[in-house]
């Protein structure tokens, strides 16, 4: 039982993730800041923001709290001050989406919508207005979220230990979605003096700043991108380089339909931040080992981006839509290997005689076999084969099998869907070869289809 909702901000939930993540050796974690009170990581912000203004004598009840936000933060903003009696004014760019406009009216904040610049995530004229009207208006005080030092320090304090501890002190990597670049230098901080060895690695938009300035490029032309509540066109007094290890872009369209994919496969119904933080967490991924640990920040909720990421007309109006995979296209050559007890692939040499293969048949009961030289297949044979080259020459079981083999089997890699491996069972092959990360060859035949479909 708790006396104030706000109490319970943090310690969000650390979740596994299973299906999205099948093909890779690491393991990838996904921290649901969406499943604070405000439904955002600004809720930590919020929360402390406020407690120290009204701590320090800056604020008391009846005073009109003002900022300028995105939607998120103006949300989780909102929610703590009206609890407490205050009023909420908040200047936004007229582009941010419909639920964020309508749950902060329903809330009782006053918003002003300023328009959109032509440069995405510019928000000039959200700052202007903002200082404005707390020059101009009596009992007003300016939150300043994106700049508040409090926004930093909440994640050093808070968010960093938090995943050190609910990872058991494992982690490796974590992927922060970055705009004013208060979470990723807060945790960046508390990373960099407990184990310096956890890479750091923020996560924007292609078109936003970061990455030039980490690469120690002057900043570029800004081009606009749709998604919100991630990257910036100048930097904050957060920009803290020495502590993010490096940072990575990440399209609009693929970030909106990797969070797409994240609600489909894995429960997770986050925003576009997020979406683009796991997309960059998983094309990084390729690269790590079974001893990697990945923790990647789901900052937003979904439930602000129904009527653009999860709407299907709009994905198509702006070019990202792409059909989401199918029941079958959810199971890999992998699974399927997974569910049969891997040996060694059992195969004929060239140079062995026609004899010696059906005598492997036999006592490896099988009824077909590819024919492999230095580790590429070059064709098979079959007991049919066999029988058929019998009756027309029984003296032929001496004879070399490179002579008499069929067609090779067909070779695929093992994220190949199983309605790409039943196509190739489907043009008379026995058999279709996955080839392993390793080298190593292994078969998947028909009857291993029938068992990954009546075992799903």
């Amino acid at each position: 039982m708790t006396n104030d909702i706000f109490d319970i901000s943090g310690n969000t939930p650390l979740v596994p993730m299973k299906q999205l993540t099948r093909q890779k050796k690491a393991r990838f974690m996904a921290k649901l800041e969406y499943m604070n009170p405000c439904m955002s990581h600004y809720c930590r912000v919020s929360t402390a923001i406020v407690k120290e203004a009204e701590e320090e004598g800056l604020i008391h009840p009846g005073m009109t709290l003002v900022d300028w936000t995105f939607g998120t933060s103006g949300i989780a903003l909102a929610m703590v001050a009206v609890s407490k009696g205050y009023k909420v004014l908040l200047a936004a760019p007229d582009s941010i989406c419909r639920e964020k406009q309508d749950v902060l009216r329903a809330l009782g904040a006053e918003l002003v919508l300023t328009p959109s610049e032509a440069t995405g995530g510019n928000l000039h004229g959200c700052v202007a207005v903002a200082e404005n009207l707390v020059r101009t208006m009596p009992n007003a005080w300016f939150a300043n979220m994106y700049e508040n030092p409090v926004s930093r320090q909440v994640h050093q304090s808070g968010t960093g230990p938090e995943i050190f501890s609910q990872s058991d002190e494992k982690v490796t990597h974590v992927f922060v979605p970055m705009a004013s670049g208060a979470m990723i230098s807060g945790i960046g901080r508390y990373f960099k003096s407990v184990n310096p060895d956890v890479q750091i690695i923020g996560v924007e938009p292609v078109g936003s700043i970061y990455h030039d300035l980490h690469e120690g490029r002057s900043q570029g032309g800004v081009t606009s991108f749709q998604l919100e509540d991630i990257g910036a066109v100048q930097p904050t007094s957060f920009w803290e380089p020495e502590v993010i290890d490096r940072i990575v872009q990440v399209s609009d369209a693929d970030a909106f339909n990797c969070g797409r994919e994240l609600l489909r496969s894995e429960g997770v119904f986050a925003g576009g931040a997020s979406g683009a933080a796991m997309c960059a967490a998983l094309r990084e991924g390729e690269s790590l080992g079974s001893d990697s640990l990945v923790v990647v920040m789901m900052t937003d909720f979904g439930g602000y981006d129904l009527s653009r990421m999860y709407n299907d007309e709009w994905m198509r109006r702006q070019g990202f839509y792409r059909k989401a995979k199918t029941a079958l296209d959810q199971i890999t050559a992998d699974d399927i290997l997974l569910r049969k007890a891997r040996k060694d692939l059992i195969f004929a040499q060239p140079e062995q005689t026609l004899a010696d293969v059906f005598e492997m048949m036999k006592q490896n009961d099988v009824s077909q076999m590819p024919i492999v030289s230095f580790g590429a297949p070059i064709g098979s044979i079959s007991e049919n084969k066999i029988l058929s080259i019998l009756i027309e020459n029984d003296s032929a079981m001496n004879a070399k099998v490179v002579a008499f083999m069929e067609k090779p089997f067909p070779v695929c890699q093992p994220d190949a869907t199983i309605s790409e491996l039943s196509g190739k069972l489907q043009t008379n092959a026995a058999g279709v070869l996955i080839s392993l990360s390793d080298g190593r060859l292994q078969l998947i035949t028909k009857s291993d289809l029938i068992d990954a479909l009546t075992h799903k």
